[in-house]
């Protein structure tokens, strides 16, 4: 589930088990049935969603949204003390590799047979993410000079922008105004003042609406029928005009209905005892892996120490029980100043 992102270091982890049973089942089965049901609202009309744009990443990074505001802000937001950076990219690569292999599958197989119209979606599975995940990563570029590792996290989600009846000439065209928006809709988060921690909203359901958008605008029947029997309108290149106003609404009603109804699932369950999600500040300073699992990633960064922004050159990390008895880790850094501190103190 795509919206747990939006759960990250401050929400219970048996709580979080139950909303997805819940979430899935009142908020995507509804949504996927208008989508992709012969007798749904959307399927009725002509709307065309080949990729879950609105089911899968519509509806759950509206509903990633309504998490970040529920939970509010991380300890520390804003600050230079949760000034992350991604600590696994090797876990970043091989997630995106297995998720894009898998995508093959998904988006091919959704021909349900070995066809042209099959390859059609395995072409623009890859091209969609490459184009997508490049021109956000030039995009990131321009503001630190660095190559960001953002391009893989950003490959995963021009997924959803994927339709295999537009042409392969269109895509090369259009994505990169896709990657565009979308990465700088994570600038949204710090304008409204939410906490999202992954940018789940800006990257998937900016994603989908644009996904979404275009389709309406470039899909084109000759490319549907690569099959053989697929018949559909098409888009405006088709002279199809209304086909605009039918992912329009079915975008509009995607966000609608999952952000209402995630807000009303985490409100019914915040005054259910036991269900409650957000953790307290202590639990949220020591970390959800060491109080609700009893364990951590990495046995040598110290969990019972603090870094804050301070006065002093170096700060030590010592050894959690599991680790290298007595290892202790010394830091220098010239540019930003760190103190020690232990966990309650004021």
């Amino acid at each position: 589930m795509i919206a747990i992102g939006a759960f990250a270091e401050r929400a219970h982890l048996g709580p979080i088990i139950v909303f997805v049973f819940v979430w899935s089942t009142l908020v995507y089965d509804p949504i996927a049935c208008w989508t992709w049901n012969s007798n749904g609202w959307t399927y009725i009309l002509g709307g065309l969603d080949f990729a879950g744009g609105t089911p899968v990443h519509i509806s759950s990074g509206t509903a990633a949204l309504a998490i970040s505001i529920y939970l509010g802000k991380r300890r520390g937001y804003g600050t230079q003390a949760l000034a992350y950076k991604p600590h696994n990219t090797t876990y970043v690569v091989l997630g995106t590799v297995m998720l894009w292999f898998g995508w093959f599958g998904f988006n091919g197989g959704s021909a349900l047979a070995a066809n042209l119209r099959a390859a059609q979606a395995c072409i623009v599975t890859n091209l969609a993410a490459s184009v997508g995940g490049l021109t956000w990563m030039f995009w990131d570029y321009r503001i630190e000079r660095k190559w960001s590792a953002g391009l893989w996290e950003l490959v995963r989600t021009f997924h959803t922008t994927i339709c295999p009846a537009i042409s392969l000439s269109t895509y090369l065209s259009i994505h990169p105004s896709a990657g565009t928006l979308c990465n700088f809709s994570t600038q949204l988060k710090f304008l409204a003042g939410y906490d999202d921690a992954l940018d789940i909203f800006a990257s998937h359901a900016i994603g989908g609406i644009v996904g979404n958008i275009l389709t309406a605008l470039f899909a084109q029947a000759s490319i549907a029928g690569f099959d053989g029997f697929t018949e559909i309108p098409g888009g405006w290149l088709d002279r199809h005009w209304i086909q605009l106003g039918y992912h329009v609404a079915d975008s509009v009603a995607g966000i609608g209905y999952s952000f209402v109804m995630t807000t009303i699932i985490l409100w019914i369950m915040h005054y259910i005892p036991g269900f409650r999600l957000r953790v307290s500040e202590e639990t949220e300073i020591i970390g959800i892996d060491e109080v609700e699992m009893g364990e951590f990633a990495y046995d040598y960064v110290g969990l019972e120490t603090e870094l804050k922004p301070g006065e002093a050159d170096t700060f030590n990390v010592t050894a959690m029980p599991g680790g290298d008895p007595g290892l202790e880790l010394q830091e220098r850094t010239s540019e930003n100043h760190y103190e020690k501190r232990s966990l309650g103190s004021p």
